[in-house]
């Protein structure tokens, strides 16, 4: 139930925008079912329910199964009529009419139908589509929000994204308004995390916020929900960051949730979730992420802490503690994550410490000599090393993983 923009035309009227996904239904093949309310509007543009039974009644007729099709053990009379059917004309001549005369008011009845047609591309233009009418009026997403917490999952999607998409949801209002939602435990859990997901377009949290989201993620009975507030959290950071914000509050929620939430899932991507900002690490997170590294029962915890170690502090200490931890490690990934990462903390110098950790696990003999001839060859810079290797997953480990 999550939302995500994401987790993925006939002529206008003169300077109205159609949307992509119109230009797409112009020529597309015919849409089906779902817009009998549409094309049977009476004269004023409301859906007639006349014209929605006339609409069923020539599909019956048209659908050549006589009275009622199929009988069922109840005789033709009980079995329902088939959905209404109709040409690409018909459907694309009533979204043009849909996009020119829908209203926030009118939104909801008049995209039921276009939504049950269960197509991507509808849906996708429905979302766009609301986007446009919540605008910058906070009022208009508390609006679109108060729908969502009853809304079906077809439906909830397409109100979330827009929501999520729109400019009003950097209002503080409606910021507050999803994070009190997103904690209403009256709410199930699929439906808190799509409201919390769309959260995850704001250009900073208060700490107040992020105080609040953390102490969800850490609750054992989060699921979901707490998923959902953890990648939050980490998508905020990133952005902060990059706009030269402070990623240090962020660092400390992610270690907080990555150490103490006993959801392995939710501890994984705390702790992981760093490594796409890459964020220098001050020695306080360093040295919360070196007892990650020996302490954490995940194997793709131990991993996660040996990238984003590689990244941030010195890096013979770096290497003097993979050295340690590889001697001490079971797991074949984690001793994978130790070695590669080790090149990566300090280039070149690290062929001492990969050449013990090869004579520790022959296994790793084979690399090692790739790595020192690829360093023999000129090679200094850690992606461009790892680009060349012959195979970046020798033992298995990547699969799964971003």
């Amino acid at each position: 139930m999550t939302p995500e923009s994401i987790h993925r035309s006939a002529a206008p009227a003169p300077g109205r925008r159609v949307p992509k996904a119109l230009a797409w239904l112009a020529g597309a093949a015919l849409l089906v079912g779902g817009v009998a309310l549409l094309s049977s509007r009476g004269d004023d543009g409301e859906p007639s329910e006349a014209g929605a039974a006339a609409a069923a009644s020539r599909k019956g007729a048209a659908g050549g199964r006589g009275h009622g099709g199929r009988a069922g053990a109840g005789g033709a009379q009980d079995e329902e009529p088939p959905p209404p059917r109709f040409d690409e004309a018909v459907c694309w001549r009533e979204l043009e009419r849909f996009d020119a005369a829908v209203t926030l008011e009118n939104f909801r009845a008049w995209a039921a139908p276009l939504l049950a047609s269960g197509d991507s591309l509808v849906a996708d233009y429905l979302t766009e589509r609301l986007t446009e009418l919540i605008g910058q009026d906070p009022d208009r997403a508390s609006e679109v929000l108060s729908w969502a917490r009853t809304a079906g999952p077809d439906e909830f999607n397409v109100l979330l994204t827009a929501l999520r998409g729109s400019e009003a949801v950097h209002h503080a209002q409606v910021a507050t308004q999803l994070l009190a939602q997103g904690m209403d435990a009256t709410l199930d859990g699929g439906r808190r995390a799509g409201i919390l997901a769309a959260l995850d377009t704001q250009k900073r949290f208060e700490p107040a916020a992020l105080d609040t989201l953390t102490s969800f993620a850490k609750d054992p009975v989060s699921g979901e929900a707490g998923w959902a507030a953890t990648r939050t959290i980490a998508r905020v950071m990133k952005r902060d960051f990059e706009a030269k914000g402070n990623a240090a509050p962020y660092m400390d929620a992610l270690l907080a949730i990555g150490t103490e939430s006993p959801d392995e899932q939710i501890r994984y991507l705390a702790l992981s979730t760093p490594m796409h900002a890459t964020p220098v690490l001050d020695e306080h997170t360093r040295a919360q992420y070196a007892k990650v590294l020996t302490q954490e029962g995940s194997p793709d915890g131990r991993e996660a802490a040996a990238h984003n170690l590689s990244i941030s502090g010195d890096p013979q200490e770096v290497l003097e503690l993979f050295a340690q931890a590889f001697a001490r490690e079971q797991e074949t990934c984690v001793r994978w994550a130790l070695f590669r990462f080790a090149a990566r903390a300090s280039g070149r110098e690290a062929l001492p410490v990969m050449a013990n950790m090869a004579m520790a696990d022959p296994r790793f003999q084979p690399l090692y000599q790739i790595f020192e001839q690829l360093y023999a060859s000129g090679l200094h810079d850690f992606v461009r090393l790892w680009n060349s290797l012959p195979d970046q997953d020798p033992f298995g480990c990547l699969v799964g993983h971003d």
